[in-house]
């Protein structure tokens, strides 16, 4: 049987997502359950051929978080964007969060933590109400990510492959 190349990754943006003080709602069935609000931020496009996808991340949305032991955390962040032209997109981001219990358990406090003790993996998903960036709604996104005390930093990259 002939392998299947893995697929090529591209640069798509950098997602500096601002956000407010965490909501805890404790301990629950399947581990302990916190939203953290999306206040705002930035989105820096590479510049290609399908064009710069830059803008601002609009206040409202959250990053629905489960702390399902002291080493790993699943996260789903759901908000929106405003592009530069004025599209908006939807962003539907699932991922995880691991590290030592140590460097999480300061995350969860609000404290920096070096971001190379951080294992930090999302797989975005971006529905484009306008027709520049509708074709984000047929690609696999994935991206590194980054917790600062008040923001998200992510650069998300694109499966190039048709």
């Amino acid at each position: 049987m002939d392998a299947l190349a893995p697929p090529s990754l591209s640069p798509l943006c950098r997602l500096e997502v601002t956000v407010g003080p965490p909501i805890e709602l404790g301990r629950v069935a399947d581990g302990v359950r916190r939203i953290i609000p999306i206040t705002g931020g930035t989105v820096t496009g590479v510049e290609r051929a399908e064009g710069t996808l830059s803008g601002v991340v609009l206040p409202g949305g959250a990053d629905f978080q489960v702390l399902r032991s002291d080493t790993l955390t699943e996260l789903e962040a759901r908000y929106a964007v405003e592009t530069e032209d004025g599209e908006r997109i939807w962003v539907t981001n699932l991922g995880i969060r691991t590290g030592e219990a140590q460097d999480i358990a300061a995350l969860v406090r609000g404290e920096s933590v070096p971001h190379d003790r951080i294992y930090f993996r999302c797989t975005p998903r971006m529905q484009s109400s306008g027709p520049r960036w509708g074709w984000l709604a047929g690609r696999i996104l994935v991206g590194t990510g980054r917790r600062t005390p008040d923001a998200v930093h992510l650069d998300i990259s694109w499966s190039t492959d048709d």
